[in-house]
């Protein structure tokens, strides 16, 4: 990866805007406190879907349950994408940021030859350490509801960097695998590539989405794995991650019967 590793806004607009395509704006600001919250503002100001916001250094990220989330200036990438599913149920919306861990998870595949996995409900890994996490939020417009899903991913951060042991970074990850490191703008422009194709077949599916949770599982690392489930109600709930049911919810094998989640944390445990 370049040392000065410039997100190229020029090129983003020529790989992914085109006539009657899915993508219509992608922007490019130097700082800003959350690409979400920054959106999801536009959307109230009826701002068209397809909309990309990226940023350079987000100062007031957050991630799931409130959680912050930062990276130095230029070592990441922070981004957030508006989208107007008119006409579908919103039942179906959680599908939303499991299609973005999907995206994410090949664009780093293939724009950075590293084994990126999925783990349950929305963070990638690689090699059981978290590179990316996503956070969806439902804005009500004068058009009608709308979605900002956001993005982070951890590009170029060093391990003294880390927020947390348990995270790395492509940087970190391409040292490790022996391949180079991609650029910014080429995880960019290929994860984005991957969530219009995602979400194209999500939209045409009008709810059989079977299909999807048996792409989504096999790309993710949870299932099969002893875990603990962390709920909203300060409740766990310990057994085999067993599948993906159509609804993007998480089965879990207990000694009580199938346990299913629609949310909450997961912990991978070591089978005993």
């Amino acid at each position: 990866m370049p040392t000065d590793d410039v997100i190229d806004l020029a090129e983003l607009r020529r790989e992914l805007i085109r006539p009657g395509g899915f993508w219509q704006k992608v922007d490019l600001v130097p700082e800003t406190g959350s690409t979400n919250a920054d959106l999801a503002a536009r959307a109230r100001q009826d701002e068209v879907s397809g909309t990309v916001l990226i940023t350079d250094y987000q100062s007031a990220g957050r991630g799931r349950q409130g959680r912050t989330w930062t990276a130095p200036p230029g070592s990441g990438i922070a981004m957030s994408i508006l989208v107007r599913p008119n006409g579908i149920d919103p039942s179906r919306w959680s599908w939303l940021s499991l299609l973005a861990g999907l995206a994410v998870s090949d664009g780093v595949r293939r724009a950075a030859d590293l084994p990126a996995v999925l783990k349950w409900p929305n963070d990638v890994l690689i090699a059981d350490r978290k590179v990316c996490g996503i956070l969806s939020e439902r804005v009500d417009t004068s058009q009608g509801p709308a979605c900002v899903v956001g993005i982070g991913i951890n590009v170029s951060l060093e391990e003294d960097q880390l927020p947390v042991p348990s995270a790395t970074s492509l940087a970190i990850a391409a040292g490790r695998f022996g391949v180079p490191s991609p650029s910014r703008t080429a995880v960019i422009a290929t994860v984005l590539a991957a969530f219009d194709l995602l979400y194209g077949r999500w939209e045409a599916q009008r709810g059989n989405d079977a299909s999807l949770a048996a792409l989504y599982a096999e790309c993710c690392d949870t299932i099969g794995r002893r875990v603990r489930v962390l709920l909203s109600d300060q409740r766990n709930v310990e057994g085999i991650a067993d599948r993906i049911d159509a609804a993007g919810r998480l089965v879990v094998r207990t000694t009580s019967g199938s346990s299913v989640h629609g949310a909450g944390d997961v912990v991978h445990l070591q089978s005993s």
